[in-house]
């Protein structure tokens, strides 16, 4: 598959729609349910439903946020290699983390002229990966 500006974002619909949207109803059905049983028996039980609906929230937020720190770890050493190899000065201190995995996507040629126009108009990811020419995709991804 040719990758590019308008096909590179990787949505996986089970998990970034259907899971939060599932939480999201079952966290509010909880919160309802809790609201209700205020002076019953089933305070402990709605209770204990809520609870269950927050961890399981904080669990998949953080499935998705560990493995992508990890990602742009891995990211930043490899644009930082690429950059030593074509440069031969390490990749500027001034870049963020996000320039930087934007940049992931051009091409050695592009790439030490994209990043010094980065560091100079300060472009954001969307303005960089907009301005290559020649996408190089990343198809390994998380």
């Amino acid at each position: 598959m040719e990758q590019n500006y308008s096909n590179h974002p990787r949505i996986v619909k089970p998990f970034h729609g259907l899971l939060f949207l599932l939480l999201l109803v079952g966290l509010a059905g909880s919160v309802v349910n809790l609201v209700k049983s205020r002076g019953s028996d089933n305070l402990y039980s709605a209770s204990l439903l809520v609870l269950l609906f927050v961890i399981c929230t904080l669990i998949s937020w953080y499935t998705r946020s560990f493995p992508l720190k990890a990602q742009d770890r891995a990211i930043r050493a490899e644009e930082n290699l690429r950059y030593f190899i074509l440069t031969g000065k390490p990749l500027p201190e001034d870049l963020k983390m996000g320039q930087i995995v934007a940049l992931r996507f051009a091409p050695d040629e592009e790439f030490p002229g994209l990043t010094e126009r980065c560091i100079r108009e300060n472009l954001s990811g969307k303005e960089i990966k907009m301005a290559i020419k020649n996408w190089k995709p990343d198809l390994y991804r998380v």
